[in-house]
C-alpha cells in the first residue's frame, strides 16, 4: 500500500499522572503463533497510535521462545483495525496473524537471506484495482486489466521499497475492497498508508533472520481491546 508522510503520534501511555510503558508481547501471550519457530510481534500502544514496537522471536530447543531483535515501528496514519473489517484506502493497519510469502526490494538481498526474494525493476507494480484478476498481486508488467492509477509502481518508493517483506494479510484468498499491498518494509518519512515500517538496518538484520523453513509469522495488534495482539 502507498508509503504515507503523516508524522507520527507519541508512544506516550498515561497510568493516572505518570508515565508508564507497555508491556512488550512475547509468542507465550498469543492465542496462536502460526505453527512455527519463528514469529515477529507488531505491537501499538492503542488503535488509534501511528507508531509502537516491533520484535523478532524464534523457538529453540525444547520449545523456549528467545527474543532476537526489536525496532521501533510504524503503523497507519490511522491507526489499526481488524483485519477482517478493514477497508481499502483507509489508512489503517489490520490487524491479526499472517504468514510471510516472501521478500522483495529495489536493492538486492542482504547477505545471508535465505527467504525467497524478488528484486524490483522499473515495470514491476503492485496491483491494487479491485476490477483486476490480479488484484493484491504482483504484477510485472502492469495486467492490462489492472489500472495504474489504483496501483503501485514499486520502483517509485526507493527509500521504504529498498527492502520488503509481503505481509499475508488478504492474501491467499483476496476479498476486493479489503485492501491489497501490506508489506513490512522500510520507513519512510512518517506513518505509513497500511503497512508496517522498521529502520532499515532492521529490516536487513530481519531479511537475514527470516528462514522459510521455519514458517514464519508475523503478528500485528494492540495492547489491549479488541485488536489486542493478545487475542490472534
Amino acid at each position: 500500500m502507498r508509503p504515507g508522510v503523516v508524522a507520527l503520534a507519541s508512544l506516550l501511555v498515561l497510568l493516572g499522572a505518570v508515565p508508564a510503558r507497555a508491556v512488550e508481547p512475547s509468542p507465550l501471550s498469543l492465542v496462536d503463533t502460526g505453527g512455527g519457530g519463528q514469529l515477529i510481534l507488531a505491537q501499538a500502544p492503542r488503535a488509534n497510535s501511528t507508531s509502537g514496537t516491533l520484535s523478532w522471536w524464534e523457538r529453540r530447543r525444547g520449545g523456549k521462545w528467545v527474543k532476537v531483535g526489536s525496532a521501533i515501528a510504524r503503523f497507519g496514519a490511522k491507526g489499526l483495525v481488524e483485519g477482517r473489517a478493514r477497508k481499502q484506502g483507509s489508512y489503517t493497519t489490520p490487524t491479526g496473524l499472517y504468514d510471510l510469502p516472501y521478500a522483495f526490494g529495489i536493492k538486492g538481498a542482504p547477505g545471508g537471506t535465505h527467504v525467497k526474494y524478488r528484486r524490483v525493476h522499473g515495470s514491476s507494480w503492485w496491483c491494487e484495482d479491485t476490477r483486476s484478476r490480479v488484484y493484491n498481486r504482483w504484477s510485472e508488467p502492469l495486467a492490462r486489466d489492472c489500472r495504474a492509477s489504483e496501483s503501485e509502481r514499486l520502483i517509485s518508493y526507493a527509500t521504504q521499497y529498498a527492502y520488503g517483506v509481503v505481509i499475508g494479510y488478504n492474501y491467499a484468498k483476496p476479498v476486493k475492497g479489503r485492501g491489497a499491498g501490506i508489506f513490512l518494509h522500510v520507513n519512510g518519512r512518517g506513518a505509513t498508508a497500511g503497512c508496517v515500517s522498521v529502520p532499515v538496518d532492521a529490516m536487513r538484520r530481519i531479511l537475514r533472520w527470516v528462514d522459510p523453513g521455519r514458517a514464519p509469522h508475523i503478528a500485528v495488534g494492540t495492547v489491549s481491546g479488541v485488536t489486542a495482539i493478545a487475542r490472534y
